[in-house]
């Protein structure tokens, strides 16, 4: 946080609070009412102490004996205070903390819900850890100078009850607290002011932590393989130890300021003792009345360190904010149409592109941006199969991202039954189409919930359907508790094979109109690939249109059409013979996957005759 933040920390932190109490008002009403009626309690309680010492306790020591009455009347004024005391902390406290777990309860909610909403290219240009950081440790830091908040809005209650009976007790006496009340007030201030930046960088540098921290673990493969465990760590270790040092030049700066915020009261305890000695002297003020204004300054000691408290915690609350606010502040959702196409037509779509543009936006504002497919135009048939095929980075992946609406074209128009994606509601969208990603992804959740994803309508009857289709029934059927068996965190407990085809048939299980595969089936061996592919283009129920990114012959064979790609341009188009006589790049790009897919077989097939080591576990289908 720059030093022109830190000096206006104050009034954004104020601003953020204030969103907080327009947001909750009446559970902040019911904790700043416990919080006052504490405050003002303090006060009666330093006058009734003042009064049992100077009525009860000085009369007693000068007769030697103690009148009993006196002494219950006493007990039970100091009693009655000490309950209704307890009610106040307990209005104060339940509402302060209902109030802050609400608020982050209810901003972790919308930033999730944002994400949602954010186009791909934003999350592209966020880490998983920032994001992660911003959902968790920004919501609760931006929300935690909530549980003070009513304690301290009722010291401000308390003190202004302070000064006015300190005034009407004696002005000497009232003079020292106008000097300490707001001595401890531009202390705060100062103490607030200095610990904004260094909040800032710990903010900053937790999200960074939690980044690298997720970095290095889903990468654990890499990491491992390549022998980058000691650098990993190293990497890992500097920046903790960033986030050390920030934090203990926080806790560094607490400690210069904590004493003196203490020392404060103290010396306006001390203030009055020697001010009220000679005021005492001179007649004006009786033992009783002093007694109550230093019993005051004494339990005013703690409620103040209140208001300390949350101008402490405004600068983490105001970095917490400013980076959750980026997030709900963030442009470039894609809003859908109003428009439905017929739930009770299950027919295969039509699939078109038309003079389709599309560049990714820059990781950096002042850096140009890149088209990656340009003039693209083509047509999946419905209820064809229709192969993309190009070189690495021709933009296949992207035009399969287009197909289903993870992104939207910067020009041209993408439709489905002639409709534009673009103008569709979510849901009839989400019904007509479905896309198998190139990594699957797999839920910590059982097989079923995998597959169903709590979709109507989707019963153990159409999951065991969308199984076979996928060539996964078998598999699942040997798993020790079947469809309720639990596949660990990404499917963990499932070879790559196993997580493709359970992915593919949580695709099918949906039964959508039109099927985008992106080499959904590479990890698959390739005659399971083709019994697959087999059993999507079979007649029946409907059936659905298939997009498909492919690599293997076998693949692009049973295509009724191939898209030929290069550079996010359809160089060509026509069948797999045609285009492999008639395109040399094509012919050329064909042949190399063929020989790359040959060389797997000959080291799948040495390896099915290898031992394998122990504790290895193999990520491809026998």
């Amino acid at each position: 946080m720059a030093s022109g933040t830190s000096r206006d920390v104050l009034g954004k932190g104020l601003r953020v609070l204030g969103r907080a109490i327009r947001e909750q008002p009446r559970i902040f009403a019911v904790a700043v009412s416990g919080s006052v009626l504490f405050g003002l309690l303090v006060i009666a309680s330093a006058y009734v102490v003042g009064a049992v010492v100077g009525d009860v306790v000085v009369p007693a020591v000068e007769r030697g004996a103690v009148a009993g009455g006196a002494l219950a009347l006493a007990a039970s004024a100091l009693f009655g205070i000490s309950v209704l005391r307890v009610v106040g902390i307990f209005g104060r406290r339940l509402g302060a903390g209902y109030m802050q777990y609400r608020l982050q309860a209810a901003y972790r909610r919308r930033v999730t819900r944002r994400y949602l909403d954010l186009p791909l290219a934003w999350h592209h240009r966020n880490s998983t850890g920032t994001l992660l950081s911003n959902a968790n440790s920004d919501v609760e830091a931006a929300w935690y100078p909530i549980a003070p908040l009513p304690f301290a809005v009722g010291t401000l209650v308390m003190l202004v009850g302070a000064v006015a009976s300190l005034f009407v007790t004696d002005w000497a006496l009232a003079l020292v607290g106008l000097a300490v009340f707001p001595a401890l007030f531009a202390l705060n201030v100062v103490y607030s002011r200095r610990m904004a930046p260094r909040q800032a960088r710990a903010q900053r540098l937790r999200a960074e932590v939690s980044g690298i921290a997720h970095e290095s673990f889903d990468g654990a493969l890499v990491v491992k393989t390549m022998g980058r465990e000691s650098q990993e760590t190293a990497r890992f270790a500097a920046r903790a130890g960033d986030l050390r040092d920030a934090l203990i030049s926080v806790g560094r700066l607490r400690g210069v300021f904590d004493p003196m915020l203490e020392t404060l009261p103290s010396l306006g305890t001390l203030a009055v003792l020697v001010v009220g000695a000679v005021r005492l002297q001179q007649g004006a003020i009786t033992v009783t009345e002093l007694v109550s204004v230093a019993f005051l300054f004494t339990v005013l000691a703690f409620p103040v360190r209140a208001i300390g408290w949350v101008l402490a915690e405004l600068p983490r609350s105001v970095a917490g904010w400013e980076r959750v606010s980026r997030v709900l502040d963030a442009t470039g959702e894609m809003p859908y149409g109003d428009v439905t196409l017929d739930p009770a037509h299950r027919e295969p779509a039509t699939l078109g592109f038309t003079d389709v543009h599309f560049g990714y936006e820059p990781a950096e504002a002042h850096q140009p941006g890149t088209e990656v497919l340009g003039e693209v135009t083509f047509t999946v048939p419905a209820g064809k199969t229709v192969a993309l095929v190009g070189p690495t980075g021709a933009g296949k992946s992207t035009i399969a991202s287009l197909a289903v609406r993870l992104v939207d074209p910067d020009r041209g128009r993408v439709t489905l039954d002639g409709v534009d994606v673009r103008e569709l509601t979510a849901a009839s969208l989400a019904a007509t189409v479905a896309l198998v990603a190139q990594v699957p992804f797999v839920f910590d959740d059982t097989v079923r919930a995998n597959i169903t994803l709590d979709r109507a309508g989707v019963g153990d009857d159409e999951v065991w359907a969308a199984l076979r289709l996928a060539e996964a029934d078998g598999f699942v059927a040997a798993l020790p508790d079947g469809l309720d068996t639990m596949v660990g965190e990404r499917g963990t407990s499932l070879s790559g094979g196993q997580r493709q085809r359970l992915t593919l048939a949580r695709a099918l299980a949906g039964r959508p109109r039109l099927l985008v595969l992106d080499d959904a089936t590479s990890a698959v061996d390739p005659r399971v690939e083709a019994a697959i592919l087999a059993g999507l283009r079979a007649p029946g129920d409907g059936g659905a249109s298939i997009l498909v990114v492919a690599y293997r012959r076998a693949t692009i064979a049973l295509a009724d059409e191939v898209i030929y790609v290069e550079r996010g341009r359809v160089v060509a188009r026509g069948t797999h013979p045609e285009l492999l006589a008639t395109v040399p790049g094509y012919a050329d790009l064909v042949t190399a996957y063929e020989q790359a897919e040959q060389e797997r077989e000959q080291n799948r097939t040495y390896d099915e005759v290898t031992p394998v080591p122990s504790g290895l576990e193999m990520e491809v289908d026998r």
